[in-house]
């Protein structure tokens, strides 16, 4: 295994391009799997931020994945689709590597009834129940709740497993740190996914923090934690694979940190170089060791580039993001909407059931009943 103890945003770019992407990490198939999702990714965000004006049918703000696509690549290859992921607003890489119907990802953002929360949640806060994806706008929500979700996996002794993805500005946040204490302490199922691309929003980490190094702070805490270059895709690929083996096996939460970068704006198209936060010279350098471009040269240096799988795998995704458009603009918008419905349900008879009956006195220390059965 690379050893990346030196690695942090202070250290990155000073030590010139990366040229540690290893192909041979992983097997042919799966240099190729990453490569063609890595870049399925890309394509999709690339032409809904190139569609989003004039046209401006677009219904909501998005926060583009540009750059960041080696996290979300792995995952779409390693997450079962019984397992849990809860994104934070950044979400269409992990709606992605959730396996969740790309038609409805687009059809959401142009709020249409056919998306996958019927045109209401828009990319910020779009879920798809059926592939067990859910994102939020909450900063650090996404991790709260996959602790909870976690929790109960634990009590069914279930193999499947947890995962939040977030940025690095979750952990501004006190329910980051609130929710890392019960899950170290219960040892929960649970993978968590920083990618630190050292921005929130205009705010450099180092500005609001004293150092960037996040998998080192939550080990008190009992989490395992490990850092990686977050765009050596077959890196990436390895460390959540060896991560989610051994969550399933019992080993307890762990942290993946990996420091990557966000190529565009903090949300929409619109450039908002004009606060001046980023120099060109470190966005340049980002994109000289893109992801993509890194592991094309390695599978290119292992001998591994076959001209013609990479073509038809091209048409097939601009085929595929075709499609998307088309189904997503010829769709209806919702029609005889209930705001009290989307916002109350009256119907809760198991809870109002246990509200009615439980008394406090009833639960042990560990916050449990034995009455109330498995979840």
């Amino acid at each position: 295994m690379i050893n990346n103890e030196w690695l942090s945003h202070q250290t990155i770019q000073s030590r010139g391009d990366y040229k540690e992407v290893r192909a041979e990490m992983v097997a042919p198939e799966i240099g190729f799997s990453l490569w063609r999702q890595m870049t399925r990714l890309r394509t999709v965000e690339q032409a809904l931020h190139e569609e989003y004006h004039p046209a401006d049918e677009m219904r909501c703000p998005i926060h583009f994945c540009i750059g960041q696509e080696s996290i979300p690549a792995a995952l779409s290859l390693l997450v079962q689709a019984s397992d849990y992921l809860f994104s934070h607003h950044r979400s269409h890489g992990y709606f992605f590597a959730k396996g969740s119907p790309l038609k409805e990802l687009f059809a959401e953002i142009y709020g249409k009834e056919t998306g996958a929360n019927g045109g209401k949640a828009g990319s910020q806060d779009i879920s798809h129940h059926e592939t067990r994806f859910y994102s939020g706008a909450i900063l650090s929500g996404a991790v709260a709740i996959a602790a909870g979700v976690a929790t109960g996996l634990k009590i069914r002794k279930s193999k499947e497993i947890s995962i939040a993805g977030f940025g690095e500005g979750a952990t501004d946040e006190g329910a980051f740190w609130e929710t890392l204490n019960y899950a170290g302490k219960e040892q929960l199922p649970l993978l968590l996914v920083c990618e630190n691309n050292r921005y929130a929003t205009y705010s450099d980490q180092l500005k609001r923090q004293f150092n960037d190094n996040i998998s080192e702070r939550v080990k008190p805490f009992g989490i395992r934690s490990i850092k990686v270059f977050g765009n050596d895709s077959p890196l990436v690929y390895r460390t959540i694979e060896e991560g989610i083996k051994s969550i399933r096996e019992g080993a307890g939460p762990l942290l993946v940190e990996a420091y990557t970068y966000r190529w565009n704006s903090h949300v929409g198209p619109e450039d908002d170089g004009k606060n001046e936060y980023r120099t060109s010279e470190e966005m340049n350098f980002w994109k000289r060791n893109c992801p993509i471009r890194l592991l094309e040269n390695a599978l290119k240096n292992a001998n591994q580039w076959n001209q013609s799988d990479i073509d038809k795998a091209k048409k097939i995704i601009d085929q595929e993001i075709a499609e998307c458009f088309r189904f997503a603009k010829e769709s209806a918008f919702p029609a005889g909407v209930c705001w009290k419905e989307l916002n109350e349900e009256d119907k809760t008879p198991l809870a109002d059931q246990w509200l009615a009956e439980e008394q406090a006195c009833t639960f042990d220390q560990n916050q449990s009943d034995a009455k109330l059965g498995p979840y």
